[in-house]
């Protein structure tokens, strides 16, 4: 068993990594010697750096730093790594070789919740958003909260939160790669259960019954929150509290009376399984989100938060960076960022548009991310891509994958029965949104789209300036 306490250096393979960097902020605010590598200096790297955290863009395992070559493997030094780091990683390959105490993402982040109380959620869609607001609503509580969150909340600007004093911990329970098993949660939440990373588990049944293994890990005395509709497939156990949520159909919590402001805002009433809390207000917009607030609402509710903290929380939550981020909200010029990558996410992410912003052209830019999911998911993609009045289609980001014979975007591409569409390289968009009309653009995707956001919030607001 890895001892966690001990840990004076730890070197992350892959530190650019949303789940990873979170890590490596934590052992770095405990005053541990961290440092790593990643393939592409971003944003988040070089925040790392300017943290402290010294960081290699080379797999040359002669940029590892000499304070950890030189000493060798050591009891208080461990080297973590994801599956998205191939094997072939010549950093990997050096530790490895020298036999260094190597540890999984997943395993490293089960050891320090585990420790605790851990509130897990998971879930193909909504999880990052559902531990977000969760983590903001129970730094209200007296001692506060941790949290491992897979996206940078707005909040705290940060993807980690450290208490200092309390044992809870919120984490994003991951489905790939069956990284959710090693976490043993005192509450377990879990958003959807939609197909996907097929390529991992090769059927739904398969993911299905990951998920069923996820929920069978809660607690003894713990609680099982799903949202309505979802089985989780596991016996409601005597023990083990199972509790349902919706956004607005019957459950043990939901939302009725449901108000959808111009600009988007929620405001409805939060029943509970013993009183109803009238007019609650959402800080961030989106129908879909109401589902998500109902979810840590309930976790916040469960875990001691009063009425007045919950409420508090809600209205003064802000959200979380590539999610439904509304980067320009100005007459005749919207641009949204969104992480969506799967076609329910595409398509809640339009609907709220087209809510928010009736009557106005919506263009979407969508890049796919994986050769695998674009095989799979090619019609449903399509699907949620007509909702749209134009389409600018990018290459697919492969990420960990390498190319699958005959799968490209033009596989989406020709299934969209859209009159206004178009297929782009990542670099010409700027060029290509400079020369084409646009009211609301929509840009989508978990690949590096988001580094082409500021580049395209730029064009749009110089467009602006020239009308």
């Amino acid at each position: 068993m890895l001892d966690t306490g001990k840990l004076n250096m730890v070197y992350f393979v892959g530190a650019g990594g949303i789940g990873m960097s979170a890590l490596a902020r934590y052992f770095n605010y405990l005053g541990g010697r961290v440092a790593g590598y990643d393939l592409t200096e971003t944003a988040l790297t070089r925040k790392l750096e300017q943290e402290g955290i010294e960081i290699t863009y080379s797999d040359d395992p002669g940029e590892i730093p000499r304070d950890f070559t030189d000493r060798g493997p050591a009891e208080d030094m461990v080297v973590v790594y994801t599956p998205a780091v191939p094997e072939t990683n010549n950093i990997l390959r050096w530790f490895r070789d020298n036999g260094y105490s190597m540890v999984k993402r997943s395993r490293l982040l089960g050891e320090l919740v585990n420790r605790g109380r851990g509130i897990a959620v998971a879930g193909t869609h909504g999880k990052t958003s559902v531990s977000s607001l969760a983590a903001h609503l129970l730094r209200e509580l007296p001692d506060g909260c941790n949290a491992f969150i897979g996206g940078i909340a707005k909040n705290f600007n940060s993807n980690l939160l450290v208490s200092g004093k309390s044992d809870l911990f919120v984490v994003e329970a991951d489905e790939y790669d069956r990284s959710f098993l090693q976490l043993f949660p005192t509450v377990a939440v879990i958003t959807s259960m939609d197909p996907d990373h097929l390529d991992i588990y090769g059927s739904y049944d398969e993911m299905a019954c990951a998920f069923s293994a996820f929920a069978g890990q809660v607690r003894q005395g713990g609680i099982l929150l799903y949202k309505e509709g979802v089985d989780p497939g596991v016996e409601n156990s005597g023990n083990i509290r199972h509790l349902s949520y919706s956004a607005g159909n019957p459950a043990d919590y939901y939302a009725q009376n449901l108000k959808i402001s111009k600009n988007g805002l929620a405001v409805f009433d939060l029943v509970t399984p013993n009183v109803i809390y009238r007019d609650m207000e959402l800080g961030i917009p989106g129908r879909f989100n109401v589902e998500n607030a109902v979810a840590a609402a309930a976790v916040a509710m469960l875990c001691g938060l009063d009425e007045t903290a919950v409420r508090k929380g809600l209205i003064s939550f802000s959200g979380i960076y590539r999610r439904f981020d509304i980067r320009i909200n100005k007459p005749g010029c919207v641009l949204i960022d969104d992480y969506a990558h799967h076609p329910a996410e595409l398509s809640a992410c339009i609907s709220a548009v087209r809510e928010i912003f009736g009557g106005r052209r919506i263009t979407g830019i969508f890049q796919p991310h994986l050769y695998s999911r674009t095989r799979d998911f090619a019609d449903g993609f399509a699907g949620s891509l007509n909702e749209l009045d134009d389409l600018i289609l990018l290459d697919i980001y492969p990420a960990r994958e390498k190319p699958l014979k005959g799968v490209t975007s033009e596989l989406i591409f020709e299934k969209v029965k859209l009159k206004s569409r178009m297929m782009c390289q990542r670099e010409e968009l700027p060029k290509v949104l400079g020369g084409m009309a646009t009211d609301v653009v929509i840009t989508m995707g978990a690949g590096n789209i988001d580094a082409m956001v500021e580049p395209v919030e730029k064009v749009l607001l110089s467009k602006t300036r020239l009308r």
